[in-house]
């Protein structure tokens, strides 16, 4: 779709969250905008209703050795229901793990490959005193995108940045990164605009991470992921949309839940689950009328996404202009509103 110099790949946050650069776009006309995430609120109306996701990344990514001495990673994915310590988990390392084969991690804790489950994933159990969820925070690392891990070591400062100031429920192991804008004061300001927020929950999975392989597009099928929307927050989400306000999802995620919930109720309610939805070019969109995202990568999901809400064409031409301006792309880089 377009070409992307390499060092426009974002690799650390800017300084300030809402210092970000700002790209408007608006679908009627064309008319592209340049400013700061900051200055968010000049773009918004009274009424208009924010949907974001408060999913939390958790430290889901643990190093170790195999018995034979190689290095291996382990990234925690999605725990068994109802069985303790025992998970579904991506492992790196330089050969493929055996099936009864063990890898040693700090603090003592022993990974017990238990299972092959294809697709890369394996059912792991982990020996250790208590739950290893608990542990996680001492011993795991958040689990950065894979290109942050080649470009440079985790930093301190990634485990406050690589999350929104709202997160509230773990669950994820790659952040809603159209979300890494907002500040506290940000929001609060927004809110004496009279712009509304709402929250939901999706736990981003790795499927975030897998581009487009099929040569036709349609055929791509997005891994599930688990979701929430509580009452409080569809009911917001219908009085918008009965009374002509404009809902603006943050995100690919929080519009990825959103449509999967009005194409499977018939409406926006109450709902949890796993959405599975993958929205491409001439897929309609029932309940965002705007969008807020950040700049990605080609061959990417949520590209594919902004295409379909946006347009193709328009969309093409604002990720040329951004690349010729020098925006960042990617999880740390900068943010664009779509209405």
């Amino acid at each position: 779709m377009f070409d992307l110099p390499s060092a426009l790949v974002a690799a650390h946050p800017p300084k300030e969250r809402a210092a970000a650069r700002l790209m408007v776009i608006e679908k009627d006309g064309g008319k592209v905008t340049h400013s700061v995430f900051s200055s968010l609120g000049e773009f918004l109306r009274p009424g208009d209703l924010l949907v974001l996701n408060d999913t939390r990344v958790f430290p889901a990514r643990l190093r170790g050795k195999k018995e034979s001495g190689g290095e291996a990673e382990v990234l925690l994915v999605e725990p068994f229901p109802h069985w303790q310590n025992l998970w579904i988990c991506l492992i790196d390392a330089a050969k493929k793990p055996k099936v009864g084969g063990r890898i040693h991690l700090r603090g003592g804790i022993a990974a017990e490959v238990i299972g092959d489950m294809g697709k890369g994933r394996y059912g792991v159990k982990f020996h250790c005193e208590g739950n290893i969820l608990d542990l996680l925070e001492k011993l795991g690392e958040p689990p950065l995108p894979p290109y942050i891990g080649r470009a440079r070591a985790l930093e301190p400062s990634d485990w406050e940045r690589y999350q929104t100031v709202y997160s509230s429920n773990p669950g994820a192991i790659a952040a809603p990164t159209a979300g890494f804008h907002f500040t506290t004061e940000l929001l609060a300001s927004l809110r004496s605009r009279g712009v509304e927020t709402a929250f939901l929950t999706l736990h981003v999975g790795p499927g975030t991470f897998q581009p487009v392989r099929e040569n036709i597009v349609e055929h791509h099928r997005m891994e599930g992921e688990r979701y929430l929307l509580r009452s409080e927050a569809a009911a917001k989400i219908l009085e918008a949309k009965a009374s002509g306000r404009r809902v603006i999802g943050v995100g690919s995620t929080s519009t990825r839940a959103l449509e999967w919930i009005a194409r499977k109720k018939g409406s926006v309610v109450a709902d949890e689950g796993i959405a599975r939805l993958f929205i491409y070019p001439g897929e309609p969109f029932h309940v965002i009328d705007g969008l807020i995202t950040n700049f990605h990568l080609p061959g990417s999901t949520p590209l594919v996404l902004v295409a379909a809400f946006a347009g193709l064409e328009l969309v093409r031409r604002a990720y040329e202009e951004a690349v010729q301006l020098g925006y960042r792309f990617y999880s740390y880089g900068d943010a664009m509103l779509i209405l």
